[in-house]
């Protein structure tokens, strides 16, 4: 990174690069929080992110200034910026506020009738991963859902849900990390999801939305210490009913 800076020079180009390093460093710590390899609540310093990745202290200020932008990281009182720390009520807040916005959407989809390609494929590699044992779904699981939040159209609409993006992608890869909810409940959810936008069912569509989101919600904020409600524990609509 420091080589490729050198190397532009000029006034213009140079802030091109930066902010292309700026970037990158960016990406991966998100990765390293998501990763767990950055625990929530570690403090993250201007010195630690230019040490590690070899860059200067106003690089690694501008890195850490976005990750507090992005709520990857939090600062209070001007103090040491830290690791995003999520509790029950931030879950449950995060997911009724996708719940509201994404109702609204796949209602609209469903009077067109329209379902993505995009969310079809992105379902078609969950189940692949399952398939292959794998729980680690997070960036399809996440495609899935933007894909039809971007099917409606509205770049406004994208960009509040971009928004949440993180936090979302937080929540989600918490509760895959602890194997608490089978991928096949979410296949068989989000392929049942496409059948009813795809035949217009706005009111059917919306409810099935709710116990998806709802499942995910109340596990996850008793994994964080919570009492998850009883939509943790109530078996999917989207599958057979098992006779014991």
């Amino acid at each position: 990174m420091r080589s490729a800076l050198s190397e532009a020079g000029g006034g213009l180009v140079r802030n091109i690069v930066v902010t292309s390093v700026i970037d990158a460093v960016v990406d991966d710590l998100k990765g390293l929080v998501l990763a767990r390899q950055l625990e929530p609540d570690q403090a993250l310093t201007e010195a630690d992110v230019a040490t590690r990745y070899d860059i200067a202290r106003a690089t690694a200020k501008a890195a850490i200034e976005r990750l507090v932008s992005d709520k990857v990281l939090v600062r209070k009182n001007h103090k040491t910026a830290r690791v995003v720390k999520l509790g029950p009520s931030d879950v449950r807040d995060i997911y009724r506020t996708r719940a509201y916005l994404e109702s609204e959407v796949l209602r609209r989809l469903a009077e067109r009738r329209e379902v993505p390609m995009e969310a079809r494929i992105a379902n078609a590699e969950i189940e692949t991963l399952w398939q292959q044992g794998s729980y680690d779904i997070v960036e399809p699981d996440m495609r899935f859902h933007t894909s039809l939040i971007d099917a409606l159209g509205s770049t406004r609409t994208s960009t509040v849900y971009g928004s949440l993006a993180f936090e979302v992608k937080l929540c989600m890869a918490q509760l895959q990390g602890s194997q608490r909810l089978s991928p096949e409940i979410i296949v068989a959810e989000h392929a049942r999801i496409l059948v009813e936008i795809e035949q217009g069912d706005g009111q059917a569509v919306a409810e099935l939305l709710d116990e998806h989101l709802a499942r995910a919600r109340e596990l996850l904020a008793g994994d964080l210490g919570g009492v998850a409600g009883p939509e943790a524990f109530r078996p999917s609509s989207a599958l057979p009913q098992r006779i014991a």
